[in-house]
């Protein structure tokens, strides 16, 4: 593909980000999953007799929200517009599958990172003081279009009942949070329980999350960030792959 039909793509991605802000992200799903589900997570922790001290409790709260915002929506945009028959109207546009993907990608990214800031600021209000800032910002950036992409991927099995891809999204994403080393920590997990660690995005950001913070960490901060882009990559590539089969049987 030439590069002028490279930035024509970008824009229409970006066309489609838009639309996807515009009517997507104030429905309920985000409310409930991408704000409400973290907080009351939160506070069950906090509030069980663990003890767990503030500085750990609260870089978890951002990963947490970040998380579950950025799959909040994701996961039921192409169900919803199978539903409402827009895709049909998308598909026969003139743009690619790998553009719809990205414009839902950034979407859900811009969405979850203005959440997140808003978990940020709370952090910051209570004291808990912020040591590196860019690598906060990165790992914030690069884990919302990771997490965003692998709620695009939760969404291509050729349904058009969002119902039915919630319920796999809440399938994955709890046991997700439980081995992420946000409730406990990954120097106090079992050998089965960091195999699975190892396996989810959202350890890497935690624990950048808590290096910001705390100074603490618990892999190198180059494996981290390394981690969310191999993450990225792989479930950007893998959404594209999985839509570009299944969208002739949706629409």
């Amino acid at each position: 593909m030439n590069p002028a039909a490279v930035r024509t793509q970008v824009r229409r991605a970006w066309a489609i980000a838009k639309k996807d802000i515009r009517i997507y992200y104030f429905k309920g799903p985000v409310l409930i999953f991408g704000i409400f589900m973290p907080v009351f997570l939160f506070l069950a922790f906090s509030m069980g007799g663990r003890q767990l001290p503030l500085e750990f409790l609260l870089p978890g709260l951002m990963g947490m929200t970040l998380f579950f915002t950025s799959t909040a929506v994701s996961p039921a945009i192409f169900p919803w517009e199978g539903q409402a028959k827009t895709l049909e109207r998308l598909a026969a546009c003139p743009i690619t599958i790998e553009a719809i993907v990205l414009g839902d990608m950034a979407a859900s990214a811009l969405f979850g990172i203005g959440v997140t800031a808003v978990t940020l600021l709370i952090a910051l209000g209570l004291g808990l003081p912020l040591l590196h800032g860019i690598v906060l910002g990165s790992a914030v950036f690069l884990a919302a279009f990771c997490f965003s992409a692998l709620g695009i991927i939760l969404a291509a099995p050729p349904t058009n009942v969002p119902s039915n891809i919630m319920m796999l999204s809440s399938l994955l994403k709890f046991p997700l949070v439980f081995i992420s080393g946000i409730f406990i920590p990954l120097e106090q997990l079992p050998a089965w329980g960091m195999a699975l660690a190892v396996c989810s995005p959202l350890t890497y950001l935690t624990d950048l999350v808590r290096y910001a913070f705390t100074g603490a960490h618990y892999f190198p901060v180059p494996i981290d960030i390394a981690a969310l882009i191999a993450f990225t990559l792989l479930f950007t590539a893998g959404a594209m792959r999985l839509h570009r089969r299944s969208l002739p049987r949706r629409v």
